[in-house]
């Protein structure tokens, strides 16, 4: 039987959250969500709290900086990459002082490379995307950084097995060659599966603790993202139109975060349940398998608290009525 770097009948949120203070966000996580909680992400602080300009913080060698209210790459760290650590200075801080002494699993997000080159400019215009060499640059310098990252979470959690989440939400449209440009006249080629599979896989490895890959799009690349060694997929359930490709790769033992929204925790259960049941998978697993967490960041008008309590009775219902 596959082993879990999770707790059975665990819920955790995807994690961006309303609202600016870090210190009460993180409290609210580790209140509502004891079994895994993650460092929450607050994108409404401003520009360097964004995943973009966040990630930015994760790549050497390669700075960032705003420019027309975007993010592109650097010749050299500025004012706005200062902040952009800054925050995330206070976010390890807060997540130290209120889970200095947590002995669980905790969850940390990171954007992945492919969302990453998309959203990035370059210096002379377009995409990082645009260009494979520079894309490929992104990714050896984000597995630089992450690998940094874990490491510095893990000194300040010395209890806790850390998790790490990359956040994947530009992929799809990646592969299909789907990303707008930045005129948005056009669009960029497609990347080669064997390409994006190489660069995750480089940032995985260099993480080397498991990873599970979030993605709130359709036609997720399940297949590419467990041979690139994610140990999971957090995707929207109702975003899951054909169950057959998600099968294949639960019975080869990748775990699911499972994005539920119904409006009560029996009703998300039963997603999940009914998800499960038509896949055909025997019910004593599932608590095991599979993470109950909304299906995908929190956006400003969300009441946390509720949504949190609710996923996390959610997962712990999974339990019930096994056999």
């Amino acid at each position: 039987m596959t082993s879990f770097p999770w707790p059975a009948a665990a819920a955790t949120g995807i994690g961006s959250m309303p609202g600016t203070d870090i210190v009460e966000a993180q409290r609210i996580v580790l209140g509502e969500l004891p079994d895994l909680p993650h460092l929450p992400e607050l994108p409404a602080r401003g520009p360097g709290a964004d995943m973009i300009g966040r990630g930015g913080v994760f790549l050497t060698e390669m700075p960032i900086e705003l420019y027309a209210a975007r993010w592109r790459v650097a010749a050299r760290p500025g004012h706005d990459l200062r902040v952009a650590r800054d925050l995330l200075e206070r976010d390890l801080d807060a997540m130290t002082e209120r889970a200095g002494d947590f002995e669980g699993t905790f969850k940390v997000q990171v954007p992945g490379p492919w969302t990453l080159a998309a959203s990035l400019g370059l210096p002379i215009g377009g995409q990082v995307l645009r260009d494979p060499g520079a894309a490929r640059d992104l990714a050896g310098s984000l597995a630089d950084g992450v690998r940094a990252h874990v490491a510095e979470v893990q000194a300040r959690l010395p209890r806790a097995k850390i998790l790490l989440q990359l956040d994947e939400p530009s992929l799809p449209a990646v592969l299909a060659g789907r990303v707008p440009t930045e005129s948005g006249f056009g669009t960029l080629r497609s990347v080669d599966p064997a390409v994006a599979r190489s660069a995750l896989s480089a940032v995985i490895t260099a993480a080397a603790v498991p990873v599970v890959v979030h993605c709130c799009a359709a036609a997720v690349p399940l297949q590419l993202l467990r041979e690139a060694g994610a140990v999971a997929v957090a995707i929207d359930l109702s975003l899951l139109h054909d169950l057959d490709p998600l099968g294949e790769q639960l019975d080869s033992g990748m775990g699911l975060f499972a994005g539920v929204s119904g409006r009560t925790a029996a009703v998300q259960a039963d997603q999940v349940r009914d998800m499960w049941r038509k896949l055909g998978f025997s019910l004593k697993v599932l608590p095991e398998q599979v993470v109950v967490t909304p299906p995908c960041g929190l956006p400003e008008e969300a009441k946390v608290t509720a949504v949190l309590t609710s996923v996390r009775e959610a997962g712990r219902r999974l339990t019930a009525d096994l056999g």
